[in-house]
């Protein structure tokens, strides 16, 4: 089997994201989305423990993940940041590595909706960025912040697990917070940056009622916050940052997140004709109409308002996946297996 600085070499070249080793299989490495075989040669159990030792970093922690089962951590391998997630398996250790980018992209090298390249000039409000993991959310998000980093004076604070993207500021002060190390949570990490004179304020992911509660109360008192949420749609996503509190603080909720969310972009990396992927995004601009729907708890409605929504950037996901098909992007089957309503889809794709 290889060494795991030769996997990393080998899958920066191949373009691939992550690595796994699991005893009993090849070690695989994820390209355009798919895992595929890294090399033939099988993974034994002598593999896995001497790999677990190695990235583990000392005989504490390799103790502490045969002990308790998981363990995080980060380094540099082959001249790449990797992050590292050990566990166990059937009492064997597997790991998962994911390769960290280190260049951030232009934001409008991404493909993303023209409205989104207005983002960074908004000075308060919530801009959620959203999707399965792995289509995309940290890349879009590095590169509003950087963004602003290149064009603005402001202070910014990201809490992250783990720091993904260095920024090297510019015009901006900005400040990086690991969740687990430099701070103990989102929503403390959270609390806390409201003290620390942020503009601007990122959130790895609004995973709790105490992280979106603070979200909101940021938002209110004048900071921009971005964030991340595992939801497939806009509607999806106001949905679930209410259905985290008890019932009889939903409508309170709804009242303020109609005030303060600007935008929500729901985004989808689907395999390219020819090889890589290309973004497939949904884009909603909050309007006074979606306030409304959002206050009055009508969130199913949204979909039909951001649909319609075109001349000030707004587009479905379904319109998205019309369009890269009309354009070359991608095939029908494709568009048909990530739609929405397939029938519109498969409608208005000639």
């Amino acid at each position: 089997m290889m060494n795991i600085e030769q996997m990393v070499l080998k899958a920066k070249e191949d373009n691939a994201s992550d690595i796994h080793i699991i005893c009993g299989l090849p070690p695989k490495y994820r390209k355009s989305g798919d895992l595929e075989d890294l090399e033939p040669d099988v993974v034994s159990i002598d593999d896995c423990l001497e790999v677990a030792r190695e990235l583990a970093g000392s005989e504490e922690a390799y103790d502490e993940l045969m002990r308790v089962g998981e363990l995080d951590a980060a380094a540099f391998i082959a001249e790449s940041r990797c992050r590292i997630h050990l566990f166990k398996q059937q009492g064997v250790p597997s790991l998962a590595l994911r390769i960290l980018s280190e260049n951030i992209p232009k934001l409008d090298q991404l493909g993303v909706p023209l409205g989104v390249l207005e983002l960074p000039k908004l000075h308060k409000g919530i801009v959620l960025v959203t999707g399965e993991t792995g289509s995309g959310k940290s890349t879009t998000l590095a590169a509003i912040i950087d963004n602003i980093n290149h064009n603005y004076k402001r202070h910014i604070v990201t809490l992250e697990d783990p720091v993904e993207y260095i920024y090297k500021p510019d015009l901006c002060a900005i400040n990086q917070r690991e969740v687990g190390k430099d701070t103990e949570s989102f929503a403390s990490g959270l609390r806390a940056s409201l003290r620390e004179d942020p503009n601007v304020i990122l959130i790895g992911e609004m995973r709790d009622r105490d992280t979106i509660e603070t979200a909101i109360t940021a938002a209110e008192t004048g900071h921009l916050v971005f964030g991340t949420l595992h939801t497939g749609s806009a509607s999806d996503s106001v949905d679930r940052m209410v259905q985290v509190f008890p019932e009889g603080a939903q409508q309170q909720i709804r009242l303020q997140l109609s005030m303060v969310l600007q935008a929500v972009l729901t985004q989808q990396l689907i395999r390219k004709k020819g090889g890589g992927r290309v973004l497939a995004a949904e884009y909603m601009v909050v309007t006074d109409a979606i306030r409304n729907l959002i206050r009055t708890g009508n969130t199913p409605q949204i979909a039909n308002a951001v649909a319609t929504s075109a001349e000030i950037g707004g587009q479905t996901m379904d319109q998205a996946l019309i369009m890269l098909v009309r354009r070359g992007f991608i095939t029908r089957d494709n568009a048909l297996h990530y739609a929405v309503n397939r029938d519109y889809v498969n409608r208005n794709m000639m």
